[in-house]
């Protein structure tokens, strides 16, 4: 370490500035003003301790040896560095915008200081590593027969056909969409992680030898069990698509969609590509049920639309400012975070739950209150407007907080009950598991419990084969993640083409985030 009394010299974490939140609304440009190395970042790399045992690296599922980078940065020696970051994590400039850092969490100063500025170092190295050229094709020394066809180009499929190129195999990434990246493109909005980066990536993976093939929905375009005939290996990486859903009165009026409908065509709009949903805020007041990430995102985007306003609902209480005792070091902690787009305007409340959607008719005949032709008004929601049928717009979502109480810690409590206005609601609830309707038809695998693709400890699904990462196979978790399941998949099925693997696997398919249960 260039300095191993770093850490009492710079007691204070710096942070990149970001651009005032009047002007950021106003644009789809990324919130920060700063970027790449600034005048302070060797100083906040110097914080890191070089600790004997580096918890920081069982944080990470990567394994990211960040003692080492660290130690890089605060000596400006920007090729080493990311080449030392690239032994690990295929795309950094992702994890360095969007992961919520588990490492930081770990981090042995944050004992008693602030964490050092890990995620911003690696973001640092990256952007340089990018506009000093150091980021350049490394394909495979020599090429085997062997062939490969990944079905999803998410982190984790991504990170699967990289790695498996670079062994020598061919690898085919097939793509419903009409361009590659999954959710990190059409999940993630432009500000938090701007497209080019992705795009670079990609040119990158194409001439080190692998082939995109998009537009292409396997189970419909091309059947399983055509595509397993054709390769001699098939991975599974198709993510975990089918949303949560709210199951309360008057679901069924329009105005009311999942955040993956929403999200999208965002960047759709930004790149030109056709929209699928064309769901728009603007003008509108907007309820968001669900405050995690997925929905801090949808704040920002309704904000950038030119929403009226945007109310997010969380049915859990305000996380903690400070760790708490429930989870102790070196556990990642749930710790109260404002996100950019928490910075920008909305409102978040709080221990609310949703109870009913109220809705107004949509045609002139029946703005008088009338109930019109065919349609079916349920009794106990006639008396407060609440209606429950398609042809009716939602208007409001009704209500309540959520407490103590004598059914437990999550009971409604009488008299709170309230109605928001909302002409659009988005649900952001995540995820329940993958859609794998066509996959069970055509080349049937057995499934877990939470209905993802059941695997063994070498990523092989109950096919012959073929084999399953990411979150169809671990459930909905972080991009980090992702890409720690694409890489260790990558090395099973080179050992079960090749007999044996040189490739890395930093998780088992069992492992799961060092984190504990929420407590009450």
């Amino acid at each position: 370490m260039s300095d191993p009394r770093g850490f009492l010299k710079v007691r204070t974490r710096r942070e990149l500035a970001e651009r005032p939140a009047a002007e950021r609304v106003a644009d789809w440009f990324d919130v920060h003003s700063e970027h790449g190395a600034q005048p302070w970042t060797a100083a906040q790399a110097s914080r890191c301790m070089d600790c004997g045992t580096p918890f920081c690296m069982t944080g990470c599922p990567l394994g990211n040896i960040i003692p080492e980078f660290n130690d890089l940065v605060s000596q400006g020696k920007w090729e080493d560095a990311y080449h030392r970051l690239s032994l690990t994590n295929n795309f950094p400039e992702v994890t360095g915008r969007v992961c919520p850092a588990p490492c930081e969490h770990a981090c042995v100063l944050a004992i008693h200081q602030p964490a050092t500025t890990i995620k911003n170092d690696e973001l640092t190295i990256i952007d340089q590593a990018f506009e000093l050229g150091y980021v350049t094709p490394m394909p495979p020394q020599r090429l085997t027969d062997m062939t490969v066809a990944i079905v999803g180009s998410g982190p984790a499929g991504l990170a699967c056909a990289q790695q498996l190129t670079r062994a020598g195999h061919t690898v085919v990434v097939y793509e419903r969409d009409d361009a590659p990246g999954g959710l990190m493109r059409y999940g993630i909005p432009n500000f938090k992680l701007d497209k080019h980066l992705i795009d670079k990536r990609v040119e990158q993976m194409t001439a080190e030898g692998t082939r995109f093939r998009l537009n292409t929905e396997i189970g419909k375009d091309i059947s399983w069990d055509d595509l397993r005939s054709r390769y001699d290996a098939v991975i599974v990486a198709i993510g975990s698509g089918v949303p949560r859903d709210v199951a309360i009165p008057g679901r069924e009026l329009e105005g009311i969609h999942f955040a993956m409908d929403f999200l999208p065509d965002t960047t759709r709009r930004l790149s030109g590509s056709p929209l699928k949903h064309d769901i728009s805020a603007q003008g509108k007041h907007v309820v968001v049920i669900g405050g995690g990430d997925t929905g801090s995102d949808c704040l920002g985007s309704c904000l950038r639309q030119g929403a009226k306003d945007v109310t997010v609902l969380q049915i859990n209480d305000r996380e903690p400012v400070e760790r708490p005792e429930g989870h102790p070091w070196p556990t990642y902690a749930r710790t109260y975070q404002k996100t950019t787009s928490m910075a920008e305007g909305g409102t978040y409340l709080y221990d609310t739950d949703s109870v009913a959607f109220s809705a107004a008719p949509t045609d002139a005949s029946h703005a008088d209150g009338d109930e019109p032709a065919g349609v079916a008004i349920e009794p106990r929601l006639e008396a407060s407007g609440f209606l429950a049928d398609a042809e009716h717009h939602v208007t409001g979502v009704k209500v309540v907080t959520v407490g103590p109480g004598a059914d437990g810690p999550r009971t409604r409590q009488p008299g709170t009950e309230r109605i928001l206005p909302a002409d659009l609601v988005l649900i952001s609830i995540g995820f329940a598991h993958p859609d794998t309707a066509s996959l069970l038809d055509q080349m049937p695998v057995e499934l877990d419990t939470r209905g993802n693709v059941a695997r063994d400890d070498q990523f092989a699904t109950t096919q012959e084969g073929v084999f399953v990462c990411g979150d169809a196979g671990r459930g909905q978790s972080l991009v980090v993640w992702a890409i720690a399941e694409g890489r260790s998949c990558a090395a099973a099925v080179d050992r079960y083409l090749n007999g044996s693997t040189e490739l890395s696997s930093p998780i088992a398919a069992t492992d799961r985030p060092m984190a504990l249960p929420r407590t009450r």
